[in-house]
């Protein structure tokens, strides 16, 4: 094996269980090109390097006896640092808590250290999942690996950036607005929000109560229903867990889209507010790809986007303060000013505004739920315009305004983003996905279908990947 570096979480596990290709050395390159490369992205903020290997080996002895335990044993991955791991810090990239140390792990990291995945290091975000990319931290931000000058997205930047730079074949991210979805549609990745209560929040920092949903990044679909199928699941100790039984997003995963009838949202980007040309086009040939493959694709309406955004960001800013409001009151300095400007907003939310959100909240899941009536998905764009520069505060905010993620974050029901192809920047473009509560099969299905006609996820071919710093090779390569 020449090149692990963009080998998939389903294909390397094949390699794994077929005896082709060690765990030890997958992870040994991994480490290595994190090593060499990542001062280039800044998606790492610790390493795991011991415990990796330890990992690895550990793997590589069960595999060895033909105790397979699944398909992400021996699979490395990375977690943002928000999810506790014991013994760690867990610091949400903030000074506040970076002498912090986790009891123990995160109910998704014991599942997947049940389940044999190996832990490369905690990743960089955005300071507590809020805010933007801060230059007063003790961390620098991540940066895109498309161009480092340009925004990688947020607040799960550290795992879009690794995904999209070959440092990692799966990521653990959160979405309370779209920070799962919104550095997968800026590096060119593959991000899930999923169902609300589908995956555990116990162990996570917390951003809000009601909008916070933990979400698997990877680089194609295939790898993303595997580590979702790895992460789902009833924890008796959260009390938003569900107790339905996890959905199998892989069983039908390759079936198709013949016959589905999806719901094209095209108002948010064509009247409700100003897209990009480029983000416009994607989804249009995206639309008509899936026609192509034999799903049925109508327009329809819902209320407009800034009604869903006024919604989401009065709970949001109203919760993310009630969370933070002894340490913005005791110690202010020691937040970024992007993150102590965006969580003071939350002090003059008033409880008659915040009651209001919650009833309009519920209007909006009906009406939502209604729309979905005769149908099986609905697609949308993600970001409305592109990746701007890292160092353009004012127009990173603009670009966080016109979204349409947020929107399935108030219903709580699932949402994918998935890649469809390049501006002439060189910059990835990308859409939505998204579908009733629980049918992650469903809307998995159809990115899948898309996402191999279209050709447009990340691969083996150096063709897709981004420009970055060659490591230097070894006298033995």
């Amino acid at each position: 094996m020449s090149d692990l570096a963009y080998l998939t979480a389903a294909d390397g596990a094949a390699l794994l269980r077929a005896k082709k290709l060690s765990p030890v050395e997958w992870t040994r390159a991994l480490l290595d090109r994190i090593a060499a490369i990542d001062s280039h992205t800044n998606a790492y903020l610790t390493v795991t390097a011991d415990k990796a290997l330890a990992q690895a080996k550990a793997a590589e002895a069960e595999i060895a006896k033909g105790r397979i335990r699944g398909p992400m044993h021996g699979v490395p991955y990375a977690a943002k640092d928000i999810f506790d791991i014991e013994g760690m810090a867990t610091t949400c990239h903030s000074k506040i808590r970076k002498d912090h140390r986790a009891a123990s792990d995160a109910f998704v990291v014991k599942k997947l250290n049940d389940a044999g995945a190996v832990l490369l290091g905690k990743l960089a975000l955005h300071e507590f999942a809020t805010g933007g990319p801060a230059f007063d931290l003790p961390w620098p931000p991540a940066r895109n690996p498309w161009n480092r000058d340009h925004h990688p997205g947020g607040s799960s930047s550290g795992s879009g950036a690794a995904l999209a730079a070959g440092l990692a074949p799966a990521a653990l991210g959160t979405d309370t607005g779209g920070s799962v979805r919104n550095p997968a549609t800026c590096c060119g990745i593959v991000g899930l929000k999923p169902t609300y209560g589908a995956v555990s929040l116990n162990g996570v920092f917390p951003l809000t109560h009601s909008l916070d949903h933990v979400g698997p990044m990877t680089r194609t679909v295939e790898d993303n229903a595997i580590l979702f199928h790895t992460i789902a699941g009833h924890d008796p100790a959260d009390p938003t867990s569900t107790t339905r039984a996890a959905a199998d997003t892989l069983k039908d995963l390759k079936s198709g889209v013949k016959g589905l009838r999806i719901g094209l949202i095209e108002h948010f980007y064509t009247e409700d507010a100003p897209a990009d040309p480029e983000q416009v086009r994607g989804i249009e040939q995206a639309t008509e790809l899936l026609r192509k493959l034999g799903a049925t694709v109508q327009p329809i309406r819902l209320s407009p986007l800034p009604l869903w955004t006024d919604c989401n960001r009065t709970i949001h800013n109203a919760e993310a303060y009630a969370i933070h409001e002894r340490d913005i009151q005791t110690r202010p300095e020691d937040f970024a000013s992007l993150t102590r400007n965006r969580i003071i907003a939350g002090a003059f939310m008033s409880a008659a505004k915040y009651i209001k959100a919650q009833q309009l909240r519920a209007a909006l899941c009906r009406e939502f739920a209604e729309a979905m009536r005769g149908l099986d998905a609905v697609i949308t764009l993600s970001s409305l315009l592109l990746p701007c520069r890292i160092d353009d505060p004012a127009t990173i905010a603009k670009t966080y305004d016109q979204q349409a993620r947020l929107v399935f974050n108030v219903t709580g029901t699932p949402a994918i983003s998935v890649p469809t192809g390049f501006a002439a920047s060189g910059l990835p473009l990308a859409m939505q996905i998204a579908g009733r509560a629980f049918d992650e099969p469903v809307i998995m299905r159809i990115a899948q279908v898309y996402c191999e006609a279209a050709g447009t996820c990340i691969g083996a071919d150096p063709k897709s990947q981004p420009r970055l710093p060659q490591p230097a090779r070894t006298a033995a390569e």
